[in-house]
């Protein structure tokens, strides 16, 4: 099955593209500036900051090559060099961003992964932190032909979907669903305590429910437990919540979500495998919670560590600007909610 690729054939996306060196296995533009979210205005879409994730299969050379582009966008990690920005990369979420670049006229932030770190995120959730961008529609740029790479991709879908099912009542809306998805990525993050509006979730999911059906629209037509009316907009699921069902899904999980789960239920000492404690998990009643607390646990971690890193790869005075920013959306958000 092809992942459903959101594709741009705008000018400005291929100019922004231009100015970095051309050897990337995937290149996607996201966020406020690609799709407009509730309570903004088409114009403030147009002066938005542009979101990019560019994954490239060696790192250090994909950064030697864009210090003797771009040299500019880099703190003062560029005297360390292209192996030093590379290992560098690889804490945290495993992406290295350069925010509040000027081109083509607007703001730009993009950020670097490998091609291997962005596959096992996909596939095993390890951060869940480019992963849950792809969760949500995207416009994809570029993409070459590396079929583990669109496995990967489609297999996070899968995931999400999963996930959600084990989150949600026996029955729900198309919306709840895809509200619980792009939700996903933000479970534990603590920049949604400061930093981020409370409602980013919904302002995401209500005016783009067009590109999540488009994204999703597949998978859940292959599964069973939905009936999927595409032509009225909606689905009807009937989701299995026995413990026979949401074991079944529980086996379906990324590793370390499973992982996270059973750290929580297994107590230390207990040499219990996966398996039996995931079974014990199904039959609890609130499965639901535990799998929320699980992945709170991955992301939790990596949007710490990630922010924390955004200090030396963005340097003192960006960082600053780039959180000043943050901190007005969100209070923006919250007059908006209150007036």
């Amino acid at each position: 099955m092809a992942l459903p690729v959101l594709s741009s054939s705008a000018v400005k996306f291929r100019r922004v593209l231009a100015q970095f060196p051309q050897e990337l296995s995937l290149a996607f533009a996201y966020g406020s500036g690609v799709f407009r979210q509730a309570g903004a205005s088409a114009e403030h879409g147009e002066t938005n900051m542009l979101d990019f994730v560019f994954a490239v299969d060696d790192a250090a050379t994909w950064h030697m090559m864009n210090l003797l582009k771009n040299r500019s966008h880099y703190s003062f990690l560029k005297f360390f060099g292209p192996k030093k920005i590379s290992t560098i990369q690889r804490y945290g979420a495993g992406i290295y961003y350069n925010t509040l670049v000027p081109c083509n006229g607007r703001m730009i932030k993009y950020g670097v992964i490998s091609t291997d770190a962005l596959i096992e995120d996909l596939f095993h959730w390890k951060t869940l932190y480019v992963a849950g961008r792809l969760q949500k529609p995207v416009k994809i740029l570029a993409q070459n032909e590396n079929s583990r790479l669109q496995a990967a991709l489609v297999s996070n879908l899968k995931s999400a979907v999963t996930a959600a099912f084990l989150m949600l009542p026996e029955s729900f809306s198309e919306e709840e669903l895809f509200l619980q998805i792009a939700g996903l990525s933000y479970c534990g993050d603590f920049r949604m305590i400061i930093g981020e509006d409370k409602a980013k979730v919904h302002n995401i999911v209500k005016p783009n429910v067009a590109h999540f059906q488009k994204l999703y629209s597949s998978i859940l037509q292959d599964c069973p437990q939905v009936v999927y009316k595409h032509h009225l907009g909606r689905l009807e699921a009937s989701i299995d919540k026995s413990p026979e069902g949401q074991f079944s899904q529980l086996m379906a999980l990324p590793k370390t979500l499973q992982q996270k789960i059973t750290a929580m239920v297994n107590p230390p000492g207990k040499n219990r495998d996966v398996e039996e404690i995931l079974l014990q998990v199904a039959h609890d009643p609130d499965c639901g919670f535990m799998v929320h607390q699980g992945i709170s646990a991955i992301v939790r971690f990596s949007s710490i560590v990630q922010s924390a890193k955004t200090i030396l790869t963005a340097g003192a005075k960006k960082s600053v600007t780039y959180s000043l920013k943050k901190l007005y959306k969100m209070t923006k958000g919250g007059l908006k909610k209150t007036s």
